[in-house]
């Protein structure tokens, strides 16, 4: 096994050990609106946060397939706590993106927590030595455990002509906003962040379609295997934490299954045959959805190593079956929640909150396929809106 399967491996052995532990603090993580500070300390005692940073700053950089399978089991265990771990992880590899001195100033130590504003609702006016960022981003998840903060912007020029950027912040140049109160995804922190004249240095800008667009500068060339198209590896890694929050819900499902039908004779649900199918019907929704999003992420990793771009229908390909297996894993959880029985809403039951946590972040816009999203996915492959993508 090469170094970094073993690495990659370690951390999946040290995540999978603390699941349970991440899911009882699940209702603390609600309660308090951000998720429990032993969650985010077990999961860098687990190394979780060092995935994302590439190895010359002492980082694990692990491929997209090993990230998914890190994110399919957190998200088992609590699905805020693995959404926002998606954010930290693809953040910290954006920040690859920006010049070697912003690389040096974020990675240093070897784990980089970092979370992001994407859209571009900030504005960046050049000073001497940089520019000065003023804004505010909704809906930044993870901005409350962060160490470093992504934020999209529009530079104003001299001319006039308007540039979209996107710069790399120190959390603490970020004031929030308690506004983060919802039925789902609740103990993300999503808060909304503002910034008010904060001083950006030259090197912690970069031109934000170019990122989107290409994933940081061309191809390098066969070995690197880490310069990934933006959008593609966001998709794949996303879809990952909702494929575990419906395990999550698979697995509570079992454990509760052997209890009598109320109101009926039968003693034991798992008997009923409706029960057979509706488990039965799931686990092959979650197989499916597991098959989907691997053959993608292989994808996404074999362009990687060849040193290539995805074709453009490669990248719609993968927005559709990642797109899809979002919807197998929400049919699995409806499905599995609505047999759990009256008793299942009770808040102290974590089944209620990964039902309702598979509802909200299926409604990522990223996350829907619906007739919305087709148009916004052929804006991002950089084709005209009227055109058939495939």
């Amino acid at each position: 096994m090469a170094g970094t399967e073993r690495e990659a491996a370690t951390v999946l052995d040290a995540v999978r050990a603390i699941v349970p532990t991440l899911r009882e603090n699940g209702k603390e993580g609600e309660d308090q609106r951000w998720i429990s500070e032993q969650n985010l300390e077990l999961l860098e005692k687990a190394d979780v946060f060092r995935t994302g940073v590439p190895k010359r700053f002492g980082g694990l950089e692990l491929s997209v397939p090993q990230h998914i399978d890190l994110l399919l089991e957190i998200s088992r265990g609590c699905g805020s706590t693995g959404w926002v771990c998606e954010g930290f992880i693809t953040a910290a590899w954006m920040v690859r993106l920006f010049p070697e001195r912003a690389q040096q100033e974020v990675y240093a130590g070897g784990s980089a927590r970092v979370s992001g504003g994407f859209t571009p609702s900030g504005t960046l006016v050049p000073t001497e030595g940089g520019y000065l960022l003023n804004g505010a981003w909704r809906f930044n998840t993870g901005c409350r455990g962060a160490d470093w903060n992504l934020a999209a912007t529009n530079l104003h020029h001299p001319d006039g002509t308007v540039q979209q950027m996107l710069t790399v912040v120190p959390i603490g140049d970020i004031t929030f906003d308690d506004d983060w109160d919802t039925m789902a995804a609740a103990a993300t922190g999503s808060s909304t962040t503002f910034a008010t004249d904060v001083f950006i240095p030259a090197h912690r800008a970069i031109d934000m379609g170019e990122a989107f667009a290409a994933g940081g500068g061309e191809p390098t060339g066969p070995g690197e295997g880490r310069d990934y198209g933006l959008i593609s590896v966001v998709m794949a890694e996303s879809t990952s934490t909702l494929i575990g929050m419906a395990q999550g819900a698979y697995d509570l499902f079992l454990e509760r299954v052997h209890r009598p039908l109320s109101y009926t004779a039968w003693q034991d649900q798992a008997e009923h045959p409706l029960t057979q199918i509706q488990v039965a019907t799931a686990a092959n929704q979650l197989a499916a959805a597991r098959a989907l999003l691997a053959a993608q992420a292989g994808i996404v990793q074999e362009r990687a190593d060849a040193g290539e771009r995805l074709t453009t229908e490669e990248r719609a390909t993968l927005r559709g079956q990642c797109g899809f297996a979002v919807k197998l894993a929400r049919e699995a959880t409806q499905t599995l929640f609505a047999a759990s029985g009256a008793s299942a809403i009770q808040r102290s039951l974590p089944i209620q909150r990964f039902f309702r946590d598979v509802q909200g972040f299926s409604m990522h816009a990223v996350m829907t396929p619906d007739a919305n999203l087709e148009v916004y996915g052929r804006v991002l492959l950089g084709l005209d809106p009227n055109t058939t993508v495939l």
